[in-house]
């Protein structure tokens, strides 16, 4: 009997040992791209391509970084993302949270097959649209203003519909029927009882939005070639890039610069996120 359980303890370990290495190595996999970031973003330009390649630079550069900060116009590219981060958010959690409410609390013919249609629009790409998006923004004269990139956020987003609507079909209803007994009408419902008790999801999609326009680069491609209303991302590709010369040193630390403020958000509102995901799933 000893001998089994020992044989068992073993293979317990051993199975524990291979599960954990296995993990490690998979997390030095997934990391390996940010370390090289991190490293190269201290490094010269030509110090980036020499071989074989330093993971610990032997004379870190950390000028690198004061000059991201006063290279071109950062600050400007940053008070634009800023404004795309602000309107779209506000934009987007006024609409969804109104779409989703009728869609949830009010039974209407017809209800279910809306629903259907909006989540289907979400298997239609933004490629796929955006051609007729110019030609109706070229039109109304909105090119190279940050219009065609603030106004779409008033209209609502499907995914951010369906997180609304299933987190509102977790609200029991009897919530709704005390508050109209009380005298309350259905906005009043809404405003009073809903909104209240959606703070999580209304964290979740806010950050979801946040982190979009924050690395959102195509859509301002298309729209602005304006230097002065380019977000960060556009505006760096200009900053950062010469005739005859891609200065990825200056790249690699301005991608620093990038990842840091969605990381510490989502930090501080993982417990707002987790709520808000494990809410709206399994709601018909």
């Amino acid at each position: 009997m000893k001998a089994d359980r020992g044989v068992r303890m073993n293979s317990h370990l051993a199975a524990n040992t291979t599960k954990y290495v296995v993990l490690i190595l998979v997390a030095i996999i997934m990391f390996f791209p940010m370390i090289w970031i991190m490293s190269s973003s201290l490094k010269t330009l030509t110090g980036i391509s020499t071989y074989p390649p330093q993971i610990i630079p032997s004379h870190p550069q950390w000028n690198n970084f004061i000059q991201v900060l006063t290279t071109g116009h950062v600050l400007t590219y940053f008070r634009n993302t800023l404004i795309l981060i602000i309107a779209n958010t506000i934009g987007t959690l006024m609409s969804s949270s109104l779409v989703a409410f009728p869609l949830a609390r009010m039974q209407f013919s017809g209800h279910k097959i809306m629903f259907g249609l909006i989540l289907a629009t979400m298997m239609v790409p933004n490629v796929a649209t955006i051609i007729p998006q110019f030609i109706l923004f070229s039109k109304f004269g909105w090119l190279n203003t940050l219009l065609p990139l603030v106004v779409p956020g008033f209209f609502a987003y499907p995914y951010n519909v369906f997180l609304f609507r299933q987190f509102y079909k977790g609200v029991p209803k009897n919530l709704d029927e005390a508050a109209m007994i009380d005298g309350c009408n259905k906005w009043q419902v809404f405003v009073r009882i809903l909104v209240p008790l959606s703070k999580p999801v209304f964290i979740t999609v806010g950050v979801l939005s946040a982190v979009f326009w924050w690395n959102e680069l195509f859509t301002p491609l298309i729209f602005i070639n304006n230097s002065s209303l380019m977000p960060l991302t556009v505006g760096a590709l200009s900053a950062f890039t010469t005739q005859y010369t891609q200065m990825y040193n200056l790249q690699m630390a301005f991608s620093v610069f990038m990842i840091i403020p969605p990381m510490f958000l989502y930090l501080f509102a993982q417990k707002y996120l987790v709520a808000g995901i494990k809410t709206t799933g399994g709601k018909g």
